[in-house]
């Protein structure tokens, strides 16, 4: 079997600034030596899932979705990039390398997935076979589409394979109509094409509805708060609602794999991978060669001791080992103090203690500790900086709080978000609240259900109330907060735009 190339795509996607402007994208297999077997086919869509696992692409979950809200800053020395994401200092002209890595990488994953659904139809494959590595390419596509419009708004659609750089210059969707017509479409598609198949790193029918669903409540809700672009939406909000609300049923009754896991530490055991609550996570392990292949995402979390193993308290009095990190998402202190005293998602998820290996307290928050951390990315059998954690993509508690949301605060919205709530200690959310106060309430649990899991910026704009949220943001205008400016080399490479 042919190998695949990864060399690059073209100048937009890798942002390559090439001397010669005419210079042709390479590393591409061709149709005439390239999806011949199912191993041809399987080693493509690896492929393009593989685009997710770059590291500037895998950290930018967390660099875009949890840095610039009140869940997390950064160290004093992380680079100007971190500093300035953080501050909401971002302008198209500070060129931030980590939006425009994030919107290359996104539209890298876009080009492998259209190699695939433009050359597997041609293909002479057992009619399952293809209905899934479709269904994957498709979901795919919607899923980096779904990155891009939350973060950028208005981006170029290429719905084609990319070869040649006369290809690249595609201009700005002419409104979000437009990009999410398209992610609403293969979203279906992917659901149409797939079956419900839990695997590691791989997407399902079940997956390709939660993201559908998540689809549909960023649209209404989005709309339904005035923001900006999505307000002048041929949407009906309601509608969008109603759509939210049965796309999530479908994964939270339609199928018997994915549901809740009684216990918190079970959800982010990094052993557990295939877990019930696990809907979609990246595929990434300890024995891999390159970073992306393994992990290092938990040194982002757990802050520098002493540069040795840390051992983290379980409940039943044994403890797990850990490396400790590079400190780079600090925990401030106003969010840690914000949930409640008996919520175990505080008591269980976050440290505010280490031990040595025979039990011994070696530090603590406030001292050695410079801040109490997530628990969420430990790996306990890691290897050097080497990890399997991974990040949380799409589980079954944020679908169950995406359905609430959608619903409003009928018994089954009030039964889902009263699991969740109960499982972390808590008593039952208060009954009899109207619409608008539900689904306030809703964006709150989500706010603790779901931190630290690349998140809280989306939901925050979708309501439109980040610059009345985080502090540093607070100078600035709703429309400079809701949407990124697109990247300054994206626009000096495509006139277009």
């Amino acid at each position: 079997m042919n190998k695949i190339k990864i060399a690059g795509i073209t100048l937009l996607f890798l942002g390559v600034i090439a001397c010669d402007l005419k210079e042709e994208p390479y590393g591409f297999y061709s149709e005439e030596n390239f999806y011949q077997t199912e191993g041809d086919a399987n080693a493509a869509v690896d492929y393009a899932y593989d685009a997710l696992t770059y590291l500037e692409y895998s950290r930018s979950i967390f660099f875009l979705g949890d840095l610039p809200t009140e869940e997390t800053f950064p160290k004093n020395d992380e680079g100007i990039d971190v500093q300035n994401l953080d501050k909401w200092q971002v302008s198209t002209f500070n060129n931030n390398n980590i939006l425009t890595n994030f919107f290359k990488y996104a539209y890298i994953a876009i080009n492998r997935s259209n190699a695939i659904l433009e050359n597997i139809p041609d293909a002479d494959y057992e009619e399952e076979f293809q209905n899934q590595i479709l269904g994957e390419a498709y979901f795919l596509r919607a899923w980096n589409y779904f990155n891009l419009v939350r973060a950028f708004g208005n981006v170029p659609i290429h719905e084609g394979l990319v070869e040649t750089l006369d290809q690249t210059g595609a201009p700005l969707s002419e409104n979000l109509d437009q990009v999410y017509d398209l992610i609403i479409a293969d979203c279906q598609k992917a659901i149409e094409l797939l079956e419900v198949n839990q695997r590691l790193g791989r997407a399902d029918q079940v997956a390709a509805q939660a993201l559908l669903s998540k689809v549909y409540l960023q649209i209404a809700s989005a709309k339904d708060h005035n923001v900006s672009l999505y307000n002048e939406m041929n949407k009906n909000v309601g509608e969008m609602y109603d759509l939210a609300a049965e796309t999530a049923l479908e994964v939270l009754e339609g199928q018997a794999i994915y549901g809740f896991e009684d216990d918190l530490l079970n959800i982010y055991d990094v052993e557990m991978p295939l877990g019930r609550e696990n809907i979609f996570l990246l595929s990434m392990d300890r024995s891999g060669d390159i970073e992306g292949d393994y992990s290092k995402i938990s040194k982002l979390f757990i802050p520098y001791i002493d540069g040795a193993t840390i051992y983290l308290q379980n409940p039943n009095g044994s403890y797990t080992p850990s490396h400790d990190g590079w400190s780079v998402f600090n925990t401030p202190t106003d969010f840690y103090n914000g949930f409640e005293d008996a919520d175990l998602r505080k008591n269980l998820l976050i440290v505010d203690t280490v031990y040595n290996s025979q039990g011994e307290v070696s530090a603590t928050y406030p001292g050695a500790i410079p801040y109490p951390f997530s628990r969420k990315y430990v790996d306990p059998n890691f290897i050097g900086d080497k990890t399997s954690v991974k990040p949380f993509l799409l589980r079954f508690s944020d679908i169950a709080l995406v359905y609430a949301e959608a619903s409003g605060p009928t018994a089954k919205s009030y039964e889902y978000v009263n699991y969740i709530r109960n499982r972390a200690g808590l008593g039952n959310l208060e009954p009899g609240l109207g619409i608008q106060e539900f689904r306030t309430a809703i964006l709150e649990e989500r706010k603790w259900e779901l931190a630290w899991e690349g998140n809280r910026l989306y939901d925050l704009r979708r309501f439109n109330i980040l610059n009345e949220t985080v502090a540093e943001a607070s100078g600035l205008s709703s429309d400079e907060v809701n949407f990124y400016p697109l990247p300054q080399r994206e626009i000096d490479l495509n006139p277009n735009l």
